[in-house]
């Protein structure tokens, strides 16, 4: 794999997240105490591998400096700052005006909350013909919607999940874009349309994930509400759903090609259910090899390590012993 930089478009004024967006850029909204969009989107750089992110701010950019300075948790962090905002197609050409030349990156916007694995976007972008990806996810209905049969309402579905794909607002390039005789405006809806002509665009898909852009107080409630029991993982995350005096059960989402740490419990029994995707556990004598719907038990004080071989979602039945984890071997730094 080339080195690849990152992008992330920061500097917007946010105005429909205001008052919040009067003092701080929106890239600095908690999602969760003392855990911004920001840093989220750096730690998902950080496990992909990506060791350099220049960040496009503009807006309140000096807020952003403060909190980041040139290194933040293993990542060199670099500032590329719109003086005037001009769209979204002009910060992306002053960004790759700032990295060396032909460089490939990964690009993002900086409003969006995602499950999405980079590592996996880098590597199919480089095998791609295309010069150009766009991350595109299925689309969740703003609204419930109703089913009808003849004159009928037969049937109420809450804010389903639409067959139609949006731009997921990441990007992965392999070198310098030809920005034309475009010079502002948001690159969707200049240089894109422009490239799809010319069959320059590819995408890479990820369904069955969470992706939320952060636009407007009800997205950021929906995206604080994810969080609330929520813990970012290295290898995706992990969630308390049920904790009594009895049992624990948490949610575990490892992305493709991500394992745990080999760890054990001294006093943590657990059975994991899997719910979607496939993989093994590794012990330290055997692999047990998973499919959705499989069940597993671990006893006490057995090592182990997750691995998905395809993005996985499991239900970990327990004890109730929340900090019960023991790492033996650590496969990324923290």
């Amino acid at each position: 794999m080339s080195k690849t930089v990152g992008m992330i478009l920061s500097g917007g004024f946010g105005k429909r997240l205001r008052p919040i967006t009067e003092t701080i850029p929106k890239p600095l909204v908690e999602i969760k105490d003392d855990y911004t969009i920001l840093d989220k989107q750096l730690f998902d750089f950080k496990n992909a591998g990506v060791e350099d992110v220049y960040l496009l701010t503009g807006f309140l950019n000096e807020k952003i400096k403060e909190r980041y300075g040139n290194e933040y948790k293993g990542v060199n962090i670099h500032y590329v700052i719109e003086n005037e905002p001009l769209g979204t197609l002009n910060a992306i050409r002053l960004g790759m005006e700032a990295i060396p030349k032909n460089t490939q990156c990964i690009i993002r916007n900086g409003d969006v909350v995602a499950d999405i694995n980079i590592k996996k976007m880098i590597n199919e972008g480089e095998k791609s013909n295309y010069p150009f990806l766009i991350f595109i996810t299925k689309m969740q209905s703003p609204y419930g919607i109703v089913e009808t049969s003849g004159d009928r309402l037969v049937s109420f579905k809450e804010k389903p999940i639409l067959d139609y794909y949006i731009n997921g607002g990441v990007y992965f390039s392999k070198g310098s874009l030809d920005f034309g005789e475009f010079e502002t405006g948001d690159i969707e809806k200049t240089l894109f349309p422009l490239m799809a002509n010319e069959k320059q665009l590819g995408y890479y898909k990820e369904d069955d994930l969470f992706w939320m852009a952060i636009d407007t107080s009800k997205e950021l409630e929906t995206v604080r509400k994810e969080y609330k029991e929520r813990t970012d993982k290295p290898w995706g995350y992990e969630k308390v759903l049920i904790l009594t005096d009895k049992y624990l059960t948490k949610e575990l989402f490892i992305k493709e090609g991500y394992q745990t740490s080999f760890h054990y419990h001294e006093k943590k029994d657990e059975t994991m259910y899997i719910i979607t995707g496939s993989g093994y556990i590794e012990f330290n004598d055997k692999k047990e090899y998973f499919n959705k719907n499989d069940t597993i038990r671990i006893e006490p004080n057995q090592q182990h390590s997750i691995v998905a071989t395809e993005n996985t979602v499991l239900h970990e039945v327990s004890t109730p012993y929340l900090d019960d984890t023991i790492r033996v071997n650590d496969y990324y730094t923290r």
